[in-house]
């Protein structure tokens, strides 16, 4: 694999998104629902912090109810999951879709770059923008710490189950876009199956029988509530990262055969 090719690749595609509209509109609407989510989250742990206060005397064992990671920011973290639903699908509709309608495909692939190196340059350049992203609901974390105690391991493993949620959910929004040249067509191909991710979630925790059990083992959204937690699972980190392979292995396995037909 070329690694100075794939960084090169990954400087081009951050070049156009942060050049693009879309980048910056997505952007807004992402922050301005987390920070909605946040800001309500933090109104109701306030507003019990200050009943429980009053009732301390009383009852001091009621003070060590209070956990800002339960109560604020793991109901936060469960919601931007649902938000990525529509996030992801804007950050890869067209990351190979539009190089199949514009006709540089073909130029791209000959290059000196390998399948892997053009694959894990786009994949990586919308996991970038996607922690740039990310990032900026850091501030939100700081301001608790302000106001309350924060378990900032618990913290730091929520984010790292946000970043390996991310990675999943991209690596199968590139694989919806290299399935055709059109980027609506390729955004709306990425939200079905997102949502039917998501559906499988809920389907797991509907059901039971042996069925559950299946569910539960594929379902991401079940590999990912370990993190919002603060538990760190091996088969968590085994399973995010098979599927992000998974995913970009069957875009190559597509590249390959439109060259075939070609």
């Amino acid at each position: 694999m070329n690694l100075s090719g794939c960084a090169a690749l990954v400087r081009k595609e951050l070049t156009i998104y942060f050049a693009t509209p879309i980048f910056y509109i997505m952007g807004f609407f992402f922050l301005l629902l987390s920070g909605y989510f946040f800001y309500t989250n933090l109104v109701y742990y306030s507003m019990l912090s200050i009943q429980i206060a009053q009732q301390a005397a009383q009852n001091p064992q009621l003070q060590a109810q209070l956990n800002a990671q339960e109560m604020v920011f793991r109901p936060l973290f469960q919601v931007l999951a649902v938000v990525l639903l529509l996030v992801v699908p804007l950050l890869t509709m067209r990351l190979l879709a539009e190089e199949k309608r514009s006709g540089t495909a073909e130029l791209l692939f000959t290059y000196p770059l390998t399948d892997w190196s053009v694959i894990l340059g786009k994949f990586l350049s919308a996991l970038t923008v996607y922690v740039v992203l990310l990032a900026f609901t850091a501030i939100y974390a700081i301001a608790t710490g302000f106001l309350t105690s924060v378990d900032w391991g618990a913290l730091l493993t929520s984010y790292l189950g946000m970043i390996l949620l991310g990675g999943s959910l991209l690596s199968l929004g590139l694989f919806a876009s290299s399935l055709t040249e059109n980027q609506i067509i390729a955004a709306v191909m990425g939200f079905s199956l997102l949502l039917l991710l998501w559906i499988i979630g809920l389907a797991q925790m509907l059901g039971t029988g042996p069925w559950a059990k299946v569910f539960q083992a594929v379902s991401i959204m079940d590999h990912y509530d370990n993190f919002t937690r603060g538990v760190i699972d091996t088969r968590d980190l085994v399973y995010h990262v098979s599927f992000i392979f998974f995913f970009l292995f069957l875009t190559k396995r597509i590249l390959e055969s439109r060259r075939w037909r070609a």
